[in-house]
């Protein structure tokens, strides 16, 4: 994605007679028409927008997922990428963990009075970019304004579609003991990412926010290995350590983690020794957890190697009969440690 300045350079704001979003843009009068007419129908022009209607007709082959989400994500931007991108993506990785693949998004954006219109801009441009890189449409939506100082700048609800796999069965009912965890890439980054910004903490190395979308390669996955792959789940707010705790408790089996073998980039790990926060349990945005058949997990590991996005998939753990209902951690000294789920919010405002 292109850096902020190089996007405003290249897609400046379009001329308008305000600077700021005003309330009579949420009247659904002549100011509502003209921000949505040369704001979202502009920049997001596909043949169902065109329509300017309420909602969309789809045509859809086969099984369909559907999935919602709300993102409030605070700061708005942060290094590698903004709340636009991570609502499609984080959309688009929902839906990928049902087995989909991504067709269609609505988008409901709530704006806050006086929130900049250079802002909202640019957020719509990286939606753009983020649905064409998903190869998604966006067909309706909603456009809602509140009064300053209740909003936060804006907040981005959406709801995704897509067409389910037809080998495609994921659910925690058929995770079997002797299953292998399969982890797509390097853990923490969106969290700490986020709270870098928050802290105004600084290293030799830019930590980025590692929102993306997975679907490529999970339905890579389930065209080779069908059935094999029982169970998907993006870790986004509690980490691993909640979702894997999920599905320990759902399937009343044991989950066996190996610390040492759970990628992270060494500029995350540091951030969280400093902030002393346990990796485990912070947010990811562009990363996912497969529990699989053993007698696949090398090749589905070899498999996602190949995608630049799951360059760092590894083999972190095993379902054990063991401890039914929780997760113990193999720790890098020796020692053993339950890893409960999360109490409370260790992150907030962070997807």
């Amino acid at each position: 994605m292109a850096d902020r300045l190089t996007m405003r350079l290249q897609c400046p704001v379009p001329k308008m007679d305000f600077e700021v979003i005003q309330l009579g843009h949420g009247s659904g009068g002549l100011m509502t028409h003209r921000l949505l007419k040369s704001g979202v129908f502009e920049v997001l022009q596909n043949e169902f927008l065109k329509e300017e209607h309420d909602g969309a007709v789809l045509q859809l082959n086969g099984k369909t997922a559907i999935t919602t989400d709300s993102f409030v994500v605070s700061p708005l931007f942060f290094p590698g990428g903004n709340i636009g991108d991570l609502a499609i993506n984080g959309t688009v990785n929902d839906l990928a963990m049902c087995g989909a693949k991504p067709a269609y998004l609505t988008l409901a954006c709530i704006l806050e009075e006086g929130f900049p219109l250079a802002d909202y801009w640019e957020i719509l441009l990286t939606i753009r970019e983020a649905g064409k890189a998903a190869g998604i449409k966006i067909v309706s939506g909603d456009t809602k304004v509140v009064e300053k100082g209740k909003g936060d700048g804006i907040f981005i609800n959406t709801t995704g579609v897509g067409t389910v796999h037809p080998r495609a069965d994921i659910r925690a009912s058929r995770i079997q003991p002797g299953d292998v965890v399969l982890v797509s890439g390097p853990v923490a980054s969106h969290g700490m990412a986020i709270m870098s910004v928050r802290e105004g903490l600084e290293f030799e190395t830019t930590l980025q926010s590692d929102s993306a979308p997975v679907h490529d390669i999970v339905w890579d996955l389930l065209e080779n290995y069908g059935s094999a792959i029982r169970f998907l789940r993006d870790p986004t707010r509690g980490g691993i350590a909640s979702s894997l705790n999920e599905a320990a408790s759902q399937r009343k089996l044991g989950i066996r983690l190996q610390q040492t073998e759970i990628p992270m980039l060494e500029e995350v790990e540091g951030a969280c020794e400093l902030l002393g926060m346990d990796p485990l349990y912070v947010a990811n945005e562009g990363i996912f957890l497969a529990i699989v058949a053993p007698d696949i997990a090398q090749q589905a590991v070899e498999r996602m190697h190949q995608f630049p996005r799951g360059a760092q998939a590894a083999i972190i753990g095993q379902v054990v009969t063991e401890h039914p209902g929780q997760v113990v951690l193999d720790s890098s000294i020796g020692g053993k440690r339950v890893v409960a789920m999360l109490a409370g919010e260790q992150l907030p405002r962070i997807c």
